[in-house]
């Protein structure tokens, strides 16, 4: 079963609902310009995002943010439901005071992009209603659609949240000091501090020794954890403001918006300026006046 709304006046995906009985779609690195939630029914998988890797058994949830490198796979028989839908038909940031989605199920630099399904059959009866809705092509349909994608949004929030607070390891009270101090630093001098040696000197310990416990804790580099962040807040510009490049490179503490634009590209896979064209403030604009989805 696949399901697919396009945009009609640039043929590109709006919304889609796909049911699929192997992992031969997720089986090699992809990027898309789009969000992308995975509810995958398997015993055990291996889930590779950005430079992490993780193996993970049972059914979980996958929640990938807008050109964000990922690939599933596994040795086993694998089902579940795709879900995409591009910013253009719902802007996460936009409903960030309801619903709460970046930092928890997308744009968490720190944390896991995934979390362990505990209620499935309310994702499963949004899943049929979705389907069902998706088949009438009826009046208001953009309204409905993004009713019970907000609902399913809510929802998932709700378990992840929990996921996250059941799951979180327990470090010894040194670690767990030291990491949240990391986590809390990067937040507040992503824009100006770069390197793994700025903040372990201003954490006073040894690049090395954090640079262990993250890799240890959080499956990450320490380069990777600070990268993230600030990926993380160019993806926000490019996608919410109309600012140039250039700006928003010295906002993060870049002075050559060309070396700027090579890291950005190196990291998303894209060039800044294709991001905010596929994905940004200027695809929101345009989209703006589309009857066929609207603009929330």
């Amino acid at each position: 079963m696949k399901q697919i709304i396009i945009n009609k006046q640039n043929d590109e995906l709006t919304f889609r609902l796909e049911r699929f009985n192997n992992l031969n779609h997720f089986n090699h690195l992809q990027r898309k310009n789009y969000y992308s939630i995975i509810l995958l029914r398997s015993a055990s998988f291996n889930l590779k995002v950005d430079f992490s890797e993780y193996q993970l058994k049972a059914n979980h949830m996958i929640c990938l943010s807008p050109y964000q490198p990922f690939m599933v796979t596994s040795d086993e028989e694998c089902s579940g439901f795709l879900l995409n839908f591009h910013p253009g038909f719902f802007c996460t940031y936009r409903h960030q005071n309801d619903i709460e989605t970046e930092g928890i199920l997308f744009g968490n630099f720190h944390g896991l992009p995934f979390f362990k399904l505990s209620e499935e059959t309310l994702f499963f009866n949004l899943i049929d209603q979705i389907s069902r809705e998706m088949d009438k092509d009826s009046i208001a349909q953009y309204e409905m659609l993004v009713a019970f994608l907000k609902i399913f949004l809510i929802e998932a929030v709700r378990q992840k949240k929990k996921f996250d607070k059941d799951t979180v390891l327990k470090f010894v009270d040194k670690h767990s000091e030291v990491l949240q101090n990391l986590v809390d630093a990067i937040e507040s001098n992503y824009f100006k501090l770069h390197t793994p040696q700025e903040y372990a000197g201003m954490l006073c310990i040894s690049p090395k020794t954090l640079a262990v416990m993250v890799k240890k804790y959080l499956n990450q580099t320490l380069t990777d954890l600070i990268t993230n962040r600030i990926i993380l807040a160019a993806k926000r510009e490019l996608y919410l403001t109309s600012k140039p490049v250039k700006k928003i490179a010295a906002s993060l503490g870049y002075e050559d918006e060309f070396y700027f634009s090579r890291f950005f590209k190196k990291k998303v896979g894209v060039s800044p300026n294709i991001y905010k064209k596929t994905v940004g403030f200027a695809k929101l604009e345009k989209l703006k006046n589309t009857p066929s989805i609207g603009l929330q």
